[in-house]
């Protein structure tokens, strides 16, 4: 069942879902929280989403998808959104592959390439709505592979530990080179940070620089 919102009712999918990650855990893809956590961590984006542009997006992108999180939750979610998920990883990705429903092919595809080269490819460069980072990388490698994917006006949401001032993590000038603009942290659950970032204008087309690059001389 779907509301009028395209959102899908939670025992539509979260079933399902526990199975996935099972044997995406069992495969050594996630980390130690339990799934119930990974389930929940992956809703926080999509409260994040639906907090800034109240609204289901059309299209999304993951970066570094690993194990299935937050994409494979948030397809569930939204049955209606495209969703890509980048995982360079051979065994990830095949893992994913295996993964997407019969029936939602076509609308939830995996792109097995690195994110510098996906960046770079014409049919995704600024085509998608929404850009999710749960653990891809630092705050510069993250900004710097997500903004070429982002059409302006576009939201980057990455997940983001609450220690450090968002400000500090996410500064203002080296953002502004790539067309991103910091709008917020916005916390789910009182357990789960966030950080809200708007694509503002063209990312140039010098960016993402090739592959390695931005790990190895990150932005900030």
């Amino acid at each position: 069942m779907v509301d009028g919102a395209g959102v899908a009712e939670e025992g539509s999918w979260r079933p399902r879902l526990y199975g996935v990650l099972g044997r995406s855990l069992e495969a050594g893809f996630l980390g130690s929280p339990t799934i119930g956590d990974h389930i929940d961590h992956a809703c926080g984006f999509a409260a994040a989403v639906l907090s800034e542009r109240r609204a289901v997006p059309e299209t999304l992108v993951d970066l570094g998808s690993g194990g299935g999180v937050p994409a494979l939750v948030l397809a569930e979610l939204w049955p209606a959104t495209k969703v890509a998920m980048v995982e360079a990883n051979e065994r990830r990705s095949r893992f994913l592959e295996a993964e997407v429903l019969d029936s939602d092919r076509g609308r939830v595809t995996v792109l097995p390439y690195r994110a510098e080269v996906v960046g770079r490819d014409a049919r995704y460069r600024q085509a998608f709505e929404v850009v999710t980072s749960r653990s891809f990388g630092s705050p510069g490698v993250t900004a710097e592979c997500a903004a070429p994917l982002l059409a302006v006006g576009g939201l980057l949401v990455v997940s983001d530990p609450p220690g450090v001032p968002v400000e500090q993590r996410w500064p203002l000038a080296p953002l502004d080179l790539l067309g991103l603009a910091l709008l917020h942290r916005f916390r789910y659950q009182d357990r789960y940070n966030y950080a809200c970032l708007e694509k503002t204008s063209d990312c140039p087309s010098r960016y993402p620089r090739r592959v390695g690059i931005p790990a190895k001389r990150p932005l900030f």
